[in-house]
């Protein structure tokens, strides 16, 4: 597996932007070449310690790293982060020799999870700030980028996944935890999941449900080809 050397990166303030609607004026202006999706996208919500107790109960975190293949020595990129709840057990099963990057476009939230790092003395974690359409991920750093319950909650899904392509490390593969509803109930459609990976030159490679999860799990690697912006066409939600 390749060691990414990840540093830990400075945090700077970032509001996300929820909700938006073809022709919006608040699109950033790095996303423009790219469609918007043809669906309503999520509010981000607030992911907070409460419910890692429950998660834990169902096992979720160790499942999807089972069936994820996270092993010792793993490079991980865990985006929309969150508080951590897999940023910490991804660290715990990678490793001295494996290291996770914790992305989110919320400065509040990676600064209470760089104080539960500090806290935990987790040494294999850095901690990044993304932006709504761009990761901003090293490139050919990760066995594994995971966006679990938050892929529906990307204002800009088809730059967010084409900026993301570079970082994969070879053979490297993306790994997304969600649940079969409107994404404006936070959950996407896995019909509209694979077609949005596709229009951008991804393969699924692997489509499980998971009722003990709550959820499902799909696993996708890069194609052949990465789609110029101007040649991707939205999914239709129809």
């Amino acid at each position: 597996m390749r060691i990414a050397a990840l540093g830990v990166f400075a945090i700077a303030p970032l509001v996300a932007a929820c909700g938006q609607l073809e022709g919006s004026p608040d699109r950033p202006a790095t996303a423009l070449e790219f469609p918007l999706p043809d669906r309503p996208v999520a509010e981000v919500i607030s992911n907070q310690f409460s419910n890692e107790d429950a998660r834990d109960e169902r096992n979720e975190a160790q499942v999807v790293m089972d069936l994820a293949n996270i092993e010792e020595g793993t490079t991980v990129a865990d985006i929309g982060a969150g508080e951590g709840y897999y940023t910490v057990r991804l660290a715990q099963r990678v490793g001295d020799d494996g290291r996770v990057l914790a992305q989110d476009i919320s400065r509040e939230a990676l600064q209470r999870l760089g104080r539960r790092v500090e806290r935990e003395r987790l040494e294999n974690i850095s901690i990044k700030l993304g932006q709504p359409d761009d990761p901003q991920l090293p490139v050919d750093s990760f066995d594994r980028i995971f966006l679990v319950h938050m892929y529906h909650e990307v204002t800009e899904p088809y730059a967010f996944l084409w900026r993301m392509w570079p970082a994969l490390a070879s053979g490297g593969q993306i790994i997304v935890v969600d649940v079969d509803r409107p994404t404006d109930r936070h959950g996407i459609p896995p019909k509209l999941l694979f077609c949005e990976f596709d229009a951008v030159g991804y393969n699924l490679i692997e489509f499980i449900e998971r009722p003990d999860i709550r959820g499902y799990f799909a696993r996708f690697e890069r194609g052949e080809d990465r789609a110029e912006p101007s040649a991707i066409e939205a999914c239709s939600n129809g």
